[in-house]
C-alpha cells in the first residue's frame, strides 16, 4: 500500500491541505499514518477520488458538448487576433493553452 502524505495529496489533486484533511475527519478518505506518524492517505483510495472528482459536471441544457467544450476549469487569459486565438486555461493544478480559431472562442 503506496501512503500519500497530506501535503502531496493535496498538491495531486489541485486543493488545499486542509481540504484533505476535511475529506479524511468527514469519511471521505480513510485516514492514516506514515512511519513518521504524519496524516497519510493510501493512493489507490486517492487515485478513485481524484477519479470521482473529475467527473464532468451534468450539461444542464441536456445538448451535449463537442471535444474542445470538455474541460472543466477556468479561463485565465484569452489572446486573439481575425484568425487564430489562444485560451488560457487553470484546469485544477494543471495550466491548459489551447490554439483555436477566433470564430470558435467567440462561440
Amino acid at each position: 500500500m503506496a501512503l500519500i502524505r497530506v501535503s502531496e495529496a493535496a498538491r495531486f489533486l489541485g486543493v488545499s491541505d486542509d481540504t484533505v484533511r476535511r475529506w479524511t475527519d468527514n469519511g471521505t478518505l480513510t485516514p492514516l499514518r506514515d512511519e513518521s506518524g504524519r496524516l497519510a492517505v493510501d493512493g489507490l483510495e486517492l487515485a478513485s477520488h481524484a477519479r470521482k472528482l473529475a467527473q464532468l459536471p451534468e450539461d444542464p441544457q441536456r445538448s451535449g458538448s463537442s471535444a474542445r467544450n470538455r474541460f472543466v476549469g477556468l479561463v485565465t487569459d484569452v489572446i486573439a487576433d481575425k484568425v487564430m486565438a489562444q485560451v488560457e486555461l487553470q484546469c485544477g493544478p494543471f495550466r491548459v493553452v489551447s490554439l483555436m480559431s477566433s470564430e470558435a472562442v467567440r462561440e
